[in-house]
């Protein structure tokens, strides 16, 4: 498979050789594009060196490999010739031209033209990465279905510590090498993810902090991996995955019903929604008005999705979410037990660092073979992880 890695302006632009050197491992060809300022932090040679082709440094190269000028619309031919575009480290600059649209030199005029998978590793200052501006060039780029391999942290150049070093080159590469896996093709997952609400009034409603970032990561893991993906979805402010059916719903019963009409279809069902137990038994058909007493809501219990798909699983692989405050495991292997799933992914949601909101997670999988952690990681990352023991345990079953 062709891919281009495209190599940006920083300090960590030296790790992007042992990038090169492991994508080819990997299986890839790897076309290496360089912005002009990559070039003062690492020579075009040493990428020509590890790869053995012609490294592109500018939009218009002096010669082609014919000894030829080179054509002034190669960046066309060069997004045709490539399947998956690579761009590590990703500065914040980059990012914002690609988010914008902006072409003015061989890289960027290359992603308006290409139509292939796109992988954006970025690299920059702590606070650059959580400046406003980036954050919101991320978002436009997630929405269009690239993926995004979030920054380590740790100690900078600048001698800042926190987040924005490139992620470990082996991780990338690994990530990457997933469009060339398709171990979940033949499957058809379905995944609930995001919160539900059960209306108080026409205005309020009872709710909960899920963000649903771990669902639609693992929709997202998934359908790279060669999988249909049927999305059901509380209300969240996340962009559909490329490549999957989102379902929209708001409440519990929505949720359930959705559940169930899909049920048929699926060979895995990965409940990791965080759905509302109980639902107000009288919504009051206008806006209760503040009195200044007390109020009081009866609240009847919602119906148990997880395990009602328990009891009608048949062949299906089921996985469930246990996210507690406390005891963790025992709550967990509690829910395996009552709901007749084939693991749980058990997480605490009261860490500073982890759970709702956040981007990182730390889980378990509880299994009746016995429990294991894979500790603290982005979600996509631990997305990945479990899709892959899914498959493994599935197999084994």
């Amino acid at each position: 498979m062709n891919l281009i890695l495209g190599v940006g302006g920083g300090i960590a632009a030296y790790k992007a050789a042992e990038l090169a050197r492991l994508l080819q491992d990997r299986g890839f060809t790897v076309n290496v594009v360089m912005t002009e300022s990559a070039r003062e932090f690492v020579q075009p040679l040493t990428f020509a060196a590890l790869t053995g082709r012609r490294v592109i440094t500018g939009l218009f190269d002096q010669t082609s490999p014919e000894g030829t000028l080179s054509s002034s619309v190669e960046h066309i031919g060069v997004a045709q010739e490539n399947e998956v575009l690579l761009v590590a480290p990703a500065t914040a600059g980059i990012l914002a031209k690609f988010a914008h649209g902006l072409a003015d030199d061989f890289l960027s005029t290359t992603y308006l033209a290409f139509t292939g998978r796109v992988f954006l590793a970025p690299a920059m200052n702590t606070n650059m990465w959580n400046h406003p501006a980036t954050r919101a060039n991320l978002e436009t780029l997630r929405a269009r279905g690239h993926v995004i391999l979030d920054p380590e942290a740790g100690r900078l150049a600048c001698g800042v510590i926190g987040p924005g070093r490139l992620a470990d080159p082996r991780y990338i590469a690994d990530q990457v090498a997933l469009v060339q896996v398709q171990d979940l093709a033949g499957e058809t997952l379905l995944i609930t993810a995001g919160p539900t609400r059960e209306a108080i009034d026409p205005v309020r409603y009872i709710s909960n902090r899920s963000s649903g970032k771990m669902g639609y990561a693992l929709a997202a893991a998934a359908a790279r991996r060669g999988a249909r993906v049927m999305l059901i979805s509380g209300p969240v402010q996340l962009p559909a995955p490329t490549g999957v059916e989102v379902i929209p719903v708001l409440t519990a019963g929505e949720m359930y019903t959705a559940v169930m009409e899909r049920l048929e279809g699926a060979t895995i069902v990965i409940k990791s929604a965080a759905v509302a137990d109980y639902r107000v038994a009288n919504v009051a058909g206008q806006k209760l008005k503040k009195t200044g007493e007390p109020v009081t809501l009866t609240l009847e219990p919602n119906a148990d999705i997880l395990a009602e798909v328990g009891r009608r699983k048949g062949d299906r692989f089921v996985v469930g979410f246990a996210a507690e405050t406390e005891k963790l495991l025992e709550y967990a292997r509690r829910k395996l037990e009552s709901k007749q799933a084939d693991v749980i992914v058990a997480n605490l949601v009261n860490s500073a660092t982890t759970g709702f909101d956040s981007d990182q997670n730390e889980v378990t999988l509880v299994t009746r073979a016995g429990d294991l952690p894979l500790g603290q990681a982005a979600k996509s990352e631990l997305a990945e992880q479990i899709l892959t023991h899914i498959l493994r345990l599935k197999a084994a079953r």
